[in-house]
C-alpha cells in the first residue's frame, strides 16, 4: 500500500482514483475502515461486523479490477456501511430490536443487491445502529443501546438512521444507507454535519427493508458531500418488480447536472428559484436574522438564514410562499405511521421467527409474552396508538381524518412549489439535545421532526447540508423539491458546498 492520500478525508470520487491508480487495494482500504470502527467502538454506531465476509467482498472486487479494467463502475472497492433495516445474507440483521436478535436473512435488500460486489461494486463494513425498528428521532430506542454523537458523545446523533450519520461523521465508513420515514435521513445527518437525501417515495426499492410504515418509509444515502450522494442515489435508484411500491419511472444521472458548467461561473445557481416558506420562516425572525448577525438568539435558524444568503450571492432568487397546513403535520404522522406500524409488525408474533418468550401456557399467551418481551416501549407505544386508531369507531374520526389532512398539506406543497423550484429551511428546530434528556416526554421528542414530516407526508424528496453550528454543534439546512427532482436539490446543495466548507468539517478527535 502506497499512500499519497488521507482516506479517511478523501471523497468517493478520491478514493476512486486512488483505488484505480493502485495506490491502494480494496483490501486495504477495507481494513483501513474496520480498524477505525473497532478503536471507535464507543460511539456505539456499528451493531454487526463480519470482518471475514467484508474482506472476501473486497478480495472479488480487487481480482475482477485485473481482468475487467474497461467496465470498473465509480463506486468498486468503497466501503459501506447499511442501516440495520436492510437484510443483508452475510451479516445479521436486527432493526435495533431483541425481536430479532441473531436474525440472519436468507437474501440482500434489493439496496444491499444494488450497492454491492454484483452491481456497484461497493463493499460492506457491518451493519450500523437505529432507532428500533427506525421508531425514534434520537437513537435512543436501540435495544443495543444508544450511539453517541462525535461532536459530544454526550449528545444524540440524531435518528432513527443515527448509527449511519455518527459512522460517517467520524470517518468510520466514506458513506451509509439509511431509512427516512419521517425525517430518519435528514435530521441525524444535520445533527452530526454529513449530508443525506431522501428520494421521491418510491424512487429506491424498499424490497428487503423492513417496515415501519409502508406508505412512508424510503431509503436514500448519507455522505460527506452532495455530490459523493449523488453518486450513490444513482446506484441505488430503479424500479424493482419485488416492490410494488417502487415507481417505474426513466432512470437518471444525478451527477449530470453537478457536473455542467454554468455560463457564469460565479453565479451557478442563476435562474433557481428558492422558495421560503412563511410557517418556516416568519417576517419577525428574518427581519431580525437580517438585522442582527450573530447576536440572532436562535442559532439553528441564523446558521439556515446565512445558508439561504449563500444560495442568493449563487444567483438564486428568493421566493415568499405559503404552506398553511404544515403545522398539522405532527398530529397527521403520529396517527397514519403508527397504524401501519401496528400492521406491519403483526408478523413478530413468536411464531415462525424472531424472539418467542420460554414461558408460555398457550398460544395467546406465547405472543403476547413474546411482542412484550420483544418490543422496546416506543414500538409498544406505537403499535398501541396505531391499533387504537383503526379500531372500529376510531377509524373514521382519528385514520380517515389523518389521511384528509395528508392530502391537503401534500396540495400546499404542490402549490407552493408552483412558484419555485425548492423550499429552504431548517432541518430540525434545535441541535443535538443531551442523552436521556427527552426520554420521559414522547411529545417533545415528536416535535423536533416539524420541519421534516410534511415532505414525508407528501412523499417528495428533500436533502440536509451541513450549514454552520449553533452552540458548538452542527446545523443542516433543508431543500426540499417536487417530485422526482432529485437533480435539481443535489446541484443546489452541491453549488453551496462548492463555496462553504462546513461539509469538511471533522469532529475532533476522529
Amino acid at each position: 500500500m502506497s499512500l499519497h492520500f488521507d482516506p479517511i478525508t478523501a471523497d468517493l470520487t478520491q478514493l476512486q482514483t486512488a483505488l484505480t491508480a493502485k495506490q491502494i487495494s480494496a483490501v486495504e482500504l477495507a481494513q483501513v475502515f474496520l480498524a477505525r470502527a473497532k478503536t471507535h467502538a464507543d460511539l456505539n454506531a456499528f451493531l454487526h461486523i463480519n470482518e471475514a465476509a467484508t474482506l472476501q467482498q473486497a478480495g472479488a472486487i480487487d481480482a475482477s479490477r485485473s481482468t475487467n479494467l474497461g467496465h470498473l463502475q465509480p463506486l468498486i472497492g468503497i466501503p459501506i456501511g447499511h442501516k440495520d433495516i436492510f437484510v443483508t445474507r452475510d451479516w445479521i440483521t436486527t432493526a435495533g430490536s431483541k425481536m430479532l436478535t441473531n436474525y440472519q436473512s436468507p437474501f440482500d435488500a434489493t439496496v444491499v443487491e444494488k450497492l454491492g460486489v454484483g452491481q456497484a461494486g461497493m463493499v460492506t463494513l457491518g451493519k450500523l445502529n437505529c432507532d428500533e425498528f427506525a421508531m425514534g428521532s434520537s437513537n435512543e430506542n436501540s435495544a443495543y443501546g444508544a450511539v453517541k454523537n462525535p461532536w459530544d458523545k454526550t449528545r444524540i446523533p440524531g435518528g432513527s438512521s443515527g448509527g449511519s450519520a455518527a459512522a460517517v461523521a467520524a470517518g468510520l465508513v466514506p458513506c451509509a444507507t439509511g431509512t427516512d420515514t419521517g425525517g430518519s435521513l435528514r435530521q441525524p445527518a444535520a445533527m452530526c454535519g454529513i449530508t443525506a437525501i431522501k428520494p421521491t417515495y418510491g424512487r429506491v426499492s424498499r424490497y428487503g427493508m423492513i417496515a415501519f410504515a409502508s406508505s412512508l418509509d424510503q431509503g436514500g444515502p448519507m455522505a460527506r458531500s452532495a455530490k459523493d450522494c449523488a453518486l450513490l442515489l444513482n446506484a441505488m435508484c430503479g424500479f424493482d418488480e419485488k416492490d410494488s411500491t417502487s415507481a417505474q419511472v426513466a432512470h437518471e444521472d444525478y451527477t449530470a447536472k453537478i457536473n455542467e458548467t454554468s455560463a457564469d461561473k460565479s453565479k451557478p445557481l442563476s435562474g433557481l428559484r428558492v422558495g421560503i416558506p412563511l410557517q418556516f420562516w416568519d417576517e419577525k425572525t428574518v427581519d431580525a436574522l437580517s438585522t442582527s448577525g450573530s447576536q440572532a438568539p436562535n442559532g439553528v435558524l441564523l446558521a439556515c438564514w446565512q445558508a439561504v444568503q449563500q444560495l442568493q450571492k449563487l444567483g438564486a432568487t428568493l421566493v415568499d410562499v405559503s404552506l398553511p397546513r404544515v403545522g398539522l403535520s405532527v398530529p397527521a404522522y403520529y396517527v397514519i405511521a403508527p397504524a401501519e406500524a401496528s400492521s406491519n409488525l403483526s408478523r413478530f408474533d413468536g411464531v415462525r421467527y424472531g424472539h418467542r418468550a420460554e414461558n408460555y401456557t398457550d398460544l395467546e399467551s406465547m405472543i403476547s409474552r413474546t411482542r412484550a418481551e420483544g418490543f422496546g416501549a416506543e414500538v409498544q407505544r406505537r403499535i398501541l396508538t396505531g391499533t387504537y386508531v383503526l379500531c372500529h369507531g376510531y377509524y373514521d374520526a382519528y385514520y380517515l381524518q389523518a389521511q384528509r389532512v395528508r392530502r391537503l398539506i401534500a396540495q400546499d406543497f404542490q402549490s407552493a412549489l408552483q412558484s419555485c423550484d425548492v423550499l429552504a429551511g431548517p432541518v430540525a428546530p434545535t441541535t443535538a439535545w443531551k442523552i436521556g434528556e427527552k426520554n420521559n416526554d414522547p411529545v417533545a421528542m415528536y416535535l423536533e421532526d416539524i420541519y421534516t414530516l410534511g415532505v414525508s407526508l407528501a412523499g417528495l424528496p428533500a436533502l440536509s447540508a451541513p450549514c454552520g453550528f449553533s452552540d458548538g454543534m452542527p446545523v443542516g439546512l433543508q431543500l426540499i423539491a417536487n417530485h422526482y427532482k432529485e437533480a435539481n436539490l443535489l446541484n443546489a446543495a452541491h453549488q453551496y458546498q462548492m463555496a462553504t466548507d462546513w461539509h469538511l468539517r471533522r469532529p475532533e478527535g476522529f
